[in-house]
């Protein structure tokens, strides 16, 4: 019989850094041993409020019973069973049936990937084949995941520069800019932008920039994709993001907060273009774990749990109450839609100090790729009112 190693006796940091894959030379490295509702617990014996539930995934907060529940009852069924799409898999149809009625009806076909990185990848093969066209069109400061396909269209040279080549046919505009707008022709498959720019320190989009953008796509032919990774279950106080404008794309990205804590991550379009995905060639787009039966089950029971819990109708409150009480001479700016934040330093170094000083204080957030001047908070949205005060007083206290 194999032991299970005996951390007691180890340096489990030391085998961390040893073992497993670093992404950075100085990571939190924090070793929590549990976590519920909206705290993290270490091995210390430390509580810290968690402030971006694992960067936007927790949206119900840690190990909601009712997911925890989900994922033991479909663990005691099946896990794995045969490549996706091939066998009738009930959580993967009762998850998509569920994300069906909550979407417009031309959002009604659901493919169900690993994560948002692979729903990203999965979205540009399904605008080239329904469109027939090479070209995409993203947004500088933008990011879709980290696969070679999604780092393609990262808006940030320092982030992609050191794994060229890259996949050829993107253009990059700004946000916001009517250059965007004027780029789209004939030869454009698909454009794919944020819904709200999160890696950017959270900018939303014009309203009327948004709705002349989705009139060029319509003119030319050219798909529109939404980015809803971050954004979407709630985070921005309606369920989707897209919904504050009015708008509706032909795509949308979805993952983080679709799994309720397991990895999970889908695009959905219509089923006429989903179809094209079928045939010339056969499993267009295929992968093996992809809406994984246990993801799929904690997915749908988290997403009812957001619903009937109303945690959405909660959120322009629980922001208002972070704008009023975050006021300090250090602050330059607070950004936010909804509980998606960015709280604006004089540079990156001060965010830095004031997040390690936090963290002492047993307040855990972070910051964004293209915005290191900015501090994240994107809580579950579970958190309290009190909790919101003592996160404030804390960061308060601990600018400098």
């Amino acid at each position: 019989m194999r032991l299970k190693p005996n951390f007691a006796s180890m340096n489990i940091r030391q085998l961390f850094q040893q073992h497993v894959a670093q992404t950075s030379p100085a990571p939190i490295a924090l070793n929590i041993t549990s976590a519920s509702g909206n705290y993290l617990f270490d091995d210390n014996g430390k509580k810290y409020l968690d402030l971006i539930g694992g960067i936007s995934v927790c949206n119900v907060g840690h190990c909601h019973p009712r997911v925890v529940a989900a994922i033991k009852e479909q663990a005691e069924k099946y896990l794995h069973v045969m490549v996706y799409g091939e066998l009738i898999q009930s959580p993967q149809v009762a998850y998509a049936q569920l994300l069906a009625k909550h979407l417009p009806p031309s959002l009604d076909c659901v493919y169900f990937t690993n994560s948002g990185a692979e729903a990203t990848d999965g979205a540009i093969k399904l605008a080239r084949r329904a469109t027939g066209r090479p070209d995409i069109i993203s947004c500088h400061n933008s990011y879709h995941g980290a696969t070679l396909g999604a780092l393609s269209l990262m808006g940030d040279e320092y982030w992609r520069n050191a794994f060229r080549p890259l996949m050829p046919g993107i253009r990059r505009h700004y946000y916001n800019s009517p250059e965007l707008i004027a780029a789209i022709d004939s030869q454009t498959a698909c454009v794919i932008i944020e819904t709200v720019q999160a890696e950017a320190g959270v900018i939303e989009p014009d309203i009327k920039w948004l709705q002349q953008l989705r009139g060029k796509c319509t003119e030319t032919g050219t798909l529109l994709i939404f980015d809803e990774i971050q954004c979407g279950f709630g985070r921005t106080g309606k369920l989707w993001g897209f919904e504050h404008y009015g708008v509706i794309p032909d795509i949308v990205l979805l993952g983080k907060a679709l799994g309720g804590g397991m990895p999970l991550g889908a695009f959905v379009s219509s089923h006429m273009y989903m179809q094209t995905l079928t045939n010339n060639p056969v499993l267009g787009h295929i992968t093996t774990f992809g809406g994984h039966p246990v993801s799929c089950a904690a997915g749908m029971a988290g997403m009812e749990a957001l619903l009937e819990e109303q945690l959405g109708e909660q959120v322009a409150e629980k922001e208002q109450l972070f704008h009023s009480l975050l006021v300090h001479p250090s602050i330059k700016a607070v950004r936010s839609k909804g509980l998606l934040m960015a709280i604006e330093l004089e540079s990156p170094d001060h965010v830095m100090q004031t997040l390690q000083h936090c963290l002492e204080k047993e307040l855990f957030f972070d910051w964004f790729l293209f915005a290191p001047n900015c501090i994240r908070i994107a809580p579950p949205l579970t958190i309290t009112k009190d909790e919101i005060k003592e996160a404030c007083k804390i960061t308060l206290e601990c600018l400098i």
